[in-house]
């Protein structure tokens, strides 16, 4: 039993970073679960297809070709990636579907490793919500700040007007008749 726990080649905090956001959804590629699970892509894409009942389209999904082009763009090939027949794009495995592959797998390594994958997913998940909730903060503090930055502009306003000279008013050169006084 001591073995199956040496056997954890990838670490728990690494697993995020495989996880990657496509139509929506966080998903794992099936070259990168079948990685964490200790068996070959092939061996894993086998067991999906001889279960395909298990994995309906909210589980997994398999890339477009316009999909699988921008990963290869953008990820570095992993060996069983460089060896993929073009013909069959890569399936992407959501939260729900990672857990079933570990369950058809049936391998010790699956089940450890399962419990890893699960993890990553409600960190990322506790993750967005917190940028969520900042990002949210952030808004009310803009509005707060341009509250504020009107409100401090009608005071420097006032006390520029404060500030001014008054109009001292001057007696006109010459005779003027003050019609307003009457006697």
């Amino acid at each position: 039993m001591a073995s199956a726990k040496h056997s954890v080649l990838v670490p728990a905090q690494d697993i995020p970073r495989a996880i990657l956001v496509l139509r929506g959804q966080r998903v794992l590629l099936d070259a990168e679960l079948a990685s964490l699970y200790g068996v070959t892509t092939k061996r894993l894409n086998e067991q999906v297809k001889r279960n395909i009942e298990r994995f309906p389209e909210d589980f997994m999904f398999r890339l477009t070709a316009a999909e699988t082009e921008s990963l290869k763009r953008w990820q570095i090939a992993t060996g069983s990636q460089k060896h993929r027949d073009p013909r069959f794009p890569p399936y992407a495995f959501t939260e729900h579907g990672a857990i079933m592959a570990a369950s058809i797998l049936n391998s010790p390594r699956a089940i450890e490793m399962s419990v890893y994958v699960v993890r990553a997913f409600v960190q990322l998940r506790e993750m967005l919500t917190s940028n969520k909730e900042l990002a949210q903060k952030l808004r009310e503090l803009e509005h707060k700040l341009k509250n504020h930055d009107e409100a401090i502009a009608a005071i420097l306003s006032a006390i520029r007007e404060l500030m001014a000279p008054p109009a001292t008013k001057r007696r006109p050169i010459g005779f003027t008749a003050d019609l307003s006084k009457k006697s």
